[in-house]
């Protein structure tokens, strides 16, 4: 017999989950994961870009570990996390140090260079936060097919390179909270203008954190949404085996 559970914070579905290094061009070692379906090979590929680790930001920040352990088994997506540079987490401290976005350029292209050598599909570049200036000032020339940029801050992207996104063949989707700390809506809307071809997505009532389960569910339906549009939206119950009370 087959039960239902509710899919809720801590849920971990099933899927093929590896522990990676990155080796970046300028010699440095990152500790990461790739999580994929268990059982199918993935549609496409989310990398997954953390936010600022000066603030607490690192592979395993909420939203992109919820990711990790849902979107495989539901979306049939692979999703790879690291930390950054200098960055450290319960899988372990990648080598270096934080850079401000400049050097976690080498970091971006050791990741796509992994979904490269292991034939992983369509990579978009998930950013949050932090995550997202990284996407946006280094991801225009790479193999990535476009960026999800979570809470946006623009605070380390210059309008010049994120003008140099129009007309680059990349798709682009900013998902805003409402109520941002540092951009909302109608400014997301105004500072992305440089950029037509860019989707705005106004979240509301979300915040720059997106905490509470309805947030992060908000979010991963919107990701997938335009990564795989078969499998949005998300269900909220995943089958179970039942199993049977013993005989006394």
């Amino acid at each position: 017999m087959t039960e239902t559970i509710e899919i809720r914070s801590g849920a971990e579905l099933p899927a093929r989950r590896d522990e990676i290094e990155l080796h970046t061009l300028d010699g440095l070692t990152l500790v990461g994961e790739l999580a994929l379906p268990l059982e199918r090979d993935p549609v496409a590929t989310l990398v997954c870009l953390h936010p600022l680790p000066t603030h607490h930001g690192f592979m395993d920040s909420h939203v992109l570990r919820k990711a990790a352990l849902r979107l495989p088994a539901l979306a049939d997506l692979a999703v790879l996390r690291f930390n950054f540079r200098g960055v450290e987490s319960p899988r372990g401290r990648s080598e270096g140090e934080f850079d401000g976005g400049d050097d976690e350029r080498y970091d971006l292209a050791a990741a796509l260079g992994l979904v490269a050598e292991r034939a992983l599909p369509s990579p978009w570049l998930l950013g949050w936060s932090f995550g997202t200036e990284v996407a946006l000032k280094h991801g225009r020339e790479s193999s990535a097919v476009g960026a999800l940029l979570l809470s946006p801050p623009l605070h380390r992207t210059s309008e010049q390179e994120l003008r140099a996104w129009s007309g680059s063949g990349k798709r682009m989707t900013a998902i805003v909270p409402e109520l941002d700390d540092y951009l909302r809506p109608a400014e997301a809307r105004e500072r992305f203008s440089v950029v037509p071809e860019a989707e705005i997505v106004a979240v509301e009532g979300g915040k720059h954190l997106w905490v509470g389960e309805n947030q992060v569910r908000r979010v991963l339906d919107a990701i997938v949404a335009r990564v795989n549009p078969a499998a949005a939206p998300l269900p909220t119950h995943w089958p179970v085996e039942a199993r049977a009370d013993s005989a006394g």
